[in-house]
């Protein structure tokens, strides 16, 4: 086991060293970064000044281990537009992403995982196909379209919930909605079909044979094993509710760090971008890491190679 997480620990943080290259490069992509905060019309001395003062001028290499140094130790750069520190400005929206993306989460496992399991159950029954209904129509429906038909209804005619803000933690029942059903359809019908295929196992029949009770069969045994591609799916998902919930945050207008990548990238704001990019890439990494040892852990066989 040790040497398993040593080996998936290598892999990410190479990983990481490669998505830090990629965002420093983005700097550089966007066209040149002192024309853009000097203006379009800017004077060359002026121009000249900027480069000096921000470093541009130095060779790349060495522009991007100074980069990744001071990002290393929190100093992700001053934002271009708050005219702040970027760590301080993420510092400030980051837990309520953090808080949306883990509401978000453990919502779409608490009504997938049961769905599946339901479904798996009885195969091509009404359950089955209800399940099978509500995945369909979360994958169809888009994030913005839904999560305005919730404000329409339980906030302004209904009353029952706020329609924006970060207030309490009743602002954040519609976006947790919202944001966890989008993840749902994927872990559902994932949960169903290692469920199906494992009640077909043969350890199954014979715990079957054995007498043993059908609630332990399902959840002690099948589920151990069905769970396992559902764990690194709920990773790869955390990962994208922390990156993509652009959208979701400014329909109910909850200033986290998804609201504050849209901000910088309207008005050019390119080291909070960066910074932005990096860090998502970090939580990803991370989640995914973590999903791995803990799969290594279920089922010992994942060690091996």
């Amino acid at each position: 086991m040790f040497r398993f997480i040593l080996k998936r620990l290598g892999l990410a943080v190479l990983v990481a060293f490669t998505v830090s290259a990629i965002s420093f490069a983005l700097l550089f992509l966007a066209g040149d970064p002192a024309t853009a905060i000097a203006g379009e019309n800017a004077a060359s001395e002026d121009i000249a000044i900027i480069n000096a003062q921000y470093g541009f001028d130095r060779p790349l290499i060495v522009q991007y281990l100074d980069w990744l140094s001071k990002a290393v130790t929190g100093d992700l750069g001053q934002s271009w537009y708050f005219k702040l520190p970027v760590s301080q400005i993420i510092g400030d929206r980051l837990p309520t992403t953090m808080t949306l993306g883990l509401c978000a989460i453990s919502f779409a496992l608490i009504l997938s995982i049961p769905m599946g399991v339901a479904a798996a159950a009885r195969p091509n029954s009404i359950i089955d196909r209800f399940a099978l209904f509500i995945a369909v129509v979360g994958q169809a429906i888009p994030s913005f379209w839904f999560g305005l038909l919730l404000v329409v209804f339980f906030s302004i005619q209904l009353g029952l919930v706020p329609a924006s803000g970060s207030g309490t933690w009743r602002h954040f029942i519609l976006p947790t909605v919202v944001l966890g059903y989008y993840a749902t359809p994927a872990i559902m019908r994932l949960t169903r079909a290692g469920m199906i295929e494992v009640l077909s196992a043969d350890y199954i029949r014979t715990a079957r044979a054995k007498g043993l009770p059908t609630r332990k069969i399902m959840f002690k045994h099948a589920l151990r094993n069905a769970i396992i591609p559902v764990v690194s799916l709920a990773a790869v998902q955390m990962g994208f509710m922390l990156g993509g919930s652009i959208v979701v945050e400014s329909v109910f207008a909850l200033h986290g760090a998804g609201f504050l990548a849209w901000e910088s990238i309207s008005r050019n704001d390119l080291p909070t971008m960066q910074a932005l990019i990096l860090i998502f890439s970090m939580f990803y990494i991370t989640f995914t890491f973590l999903a791995d040892v803990l799969n290594a852990w279920l089922d010992p066989r994942l060690r091996v190679g």
